[in-house]
């Protein structure tokens, strides 16, 4: 998973406004069955199934502490904490709740320290994703950092088809979606300096995510971040999926579809 920091729709505008873009571009909002193929995408590249694991938690020794949940949450880097404080809103009475003050305090201090944050914790966290409350405090999470900025973005790089969105919100769960080196902002930056344009003008929309992916690609073999050095290189394959899936015109996400990130069985998207 990407060391993410904390982003709002406030500095995504502002991104849109840096890149030189008018407001008015078209939305790129996904309709409910196309955001459902995006999630499942971003599923099987997180965890290798079409499944949304709301459940899912391990210390997976990258920098980033403990991973969990539908979008690979971290201890270290605020999004866990997050999503722990929009679920403990909606209920205080929760366990999670109780673990607040060493979940803020590892994101104050992005330390991948689990002290304080052992089996009783991820005994926790699985309960807690039988619970509607708790899957929607994730939900809204994946939402508020990473789905709408996508939105944004992609519009306003007047990128028209749902597969740019989807491509644009995978990569803003695993890069994250601030201006380091490895993010999602410096991606779309990079294309365009390669491209000197954006979609629709001098170049195609095609044309221009290939080199974003192209792009990505690279940046997950050699990444700036140090952490990511061992775990993102064997991660390419999600790119090589949008590929193919450019390559082949299944810009509209319309199912089924079916992927292999991973050079096994495909995954059947519906």
């Amino acid at each position: 998973m990407a060391r993410k920091l904390r982003w709002t729709l406030a500095a995504t505008a502002a991104a849109c406004l840096l890149f030189g873009v008018l407001a008015g571009a078209a939305s790129a909002t996904l309709t409910p069955t196309q955001r459902r193929v995006a999630d499942q995408l971003v599923s099987v590249f997180e965890n290798s199934t079409t499944k949304i694991r709301y459940d899912y938690i391990a210390n997976l020794h990258d920098g980033c502490g403990l991973t969990a949940g539908r979008a690979g949450f971290c201890s270290a880097t605020g999004d866990m904490l997050l999503t722990v404080e929009t679920y403990a809103s909606a209920d205080p009475t929760a366990t999670l709740a109780g673990y607040l003050p060493v979940l803020r305090s590892r994101a104050e201090a992005k330390s991948d320290s689990t002290r304080g944050l052992g089996s009783n914790f991820e005994a926790a966290w699985r309960a807690a994703a039988s619970d509607s409350t708790f899957r929607d405090a994730q939900d809204a999470i994946v939402d508020q950092l990473y789905y709408e900025p996508a939105v944004h973005l992609a519009a306003a790089m007047r990128l028209r088809t749902p597969l740019a969105t989807a491509i644009f919100y995978d990569t803003a769960i695993q890069h994250g979606t601030g201006k380091d080196p490895d993010g999602l902002i410096t991606l779309i930056g990079r294309t365009r300096a390669r491209l000197h344009a954006l979609p629709g003008k001098r170049v195609s929309e095609r044309r221009w995510l290939a080199t974003f992916l192209r792009l990505r690609r690279a940046d997950l073999k050699h990444p700036h971040n140090r952490d990511r050095r061992a775990d993102w290189p064997e991660s390419v394959g999600r790119v090589d999926a949008f590929m193919t899936l450019l390559r082949a015109g299944r810009t509209g996400l319309n199912p089924p579809l079916r992927v292999d990130p991973w050079g096994g069985e495909p995954f059947v998207l519906r």
